[in-house]
C-alpha cells in the first residue's frame, strides 16, 4: 500500500483507446517508465463498432505529476480521449471483490453477520468456508476485508475500480 504525502492525491483517469494488441502495454509502459504507480487498473471494450476500449486507472501524485500523466497519455497514438474523472466533476466508482473466509463455530456465524451488514452475498459455501461477493467503493471493500481477517480470511480477488461520469456528460 502506498502512502501519500500531503500534496499527493488519488486520481481516477478514464482513457478511451483503440482496442488493438499492444495498447495496454504502451499505456502501462508510460507509467512504469516514469516511475508512476498504478493503484487500480480495469480495461474493457466499450464500442465494438468503432473498436474502442476504456482503460480506468487509479493513481496518486502531486497535481503536477497528474497533469504530466494526462499530457503523456494524450500523446500516445492509440489514445482518443483522456478524462480526469476526479477533476472533471461528479462520478460513480465501484469495485467488486470475492473474499474467501475459512472459519467454523462462532467465527463462521460472525462472518455471516459482518457480510450482512456490508450487503455481501455468499456465492459459495462449504462446511468450513464461505466465498463472499461484495461490491462498493474501495473504502467499503477495504473495511470488509479488514473485518474478515480475524475471522479466517484466506484469499481475496478484486476487480479494480470501474468509474463513469455522472449526468449527461460523456467520457
Amino acid at each position: 500500500m502506498t502512502t501519500q504525502t500531503e500534496t499527493e492525491k488519488q486520481t481516477t483517469i478514464a482513457v478511451l483507446v483503440d482496442n488493438e494488441p499492444g495498447v495496454l502495454a504502451r499505456v502501462i509502459g508510460l507509467f512504469s517508465g516514469r516511475g508512476y504507480n498504478i493503484e487500480s487498473l480495469t480495461v474493457a471494450e466499450v464500442d465494438t463498432q468503432e473498436g474502442l476500449s476504456r482503460i480506468t486507472i487509479v493513481t496518486s501524485g502531486t497535481p503536477m505529476v497528474i497533469e504530466q500523466i494526462k499530457a503523456q497519455l494524450e500523446r500516445l497514438v492509440p489514445v482518443h480521449k483522456v478524462c480526469d474523472l476526479t477533476m472533471d466533476g461528479a462520478y460513480v466508482d465501484r469495485e467488486l471483490a470475492l473474499v474467501k473466509v475459512k472459519s467454523t463455530g462462532e467465527a463462521r456465524v460472525e462472518s455471516l453477520r459482518v457480510a450482512e451488514i456490508f450487503r455481501a452475498r455468499v456465492v459459495d459455501s462449504t462446511s468450513e468456508s464461505f466465498v463472499f461477493e461484495i461490491v462498493g467503493d474501495t473504502g467499503k471493500l477495504d473495511a470488509f476485508i479488514n473485518l474478515m481477517e480475524p475471522l479466517g480470511l484466506m484469499d481475496v480477488s478484486r476487480t479494480g475500480v470501474a468509474a463513469i461520469a455522472r449526468g449527461a456528460r460523456p467520457l
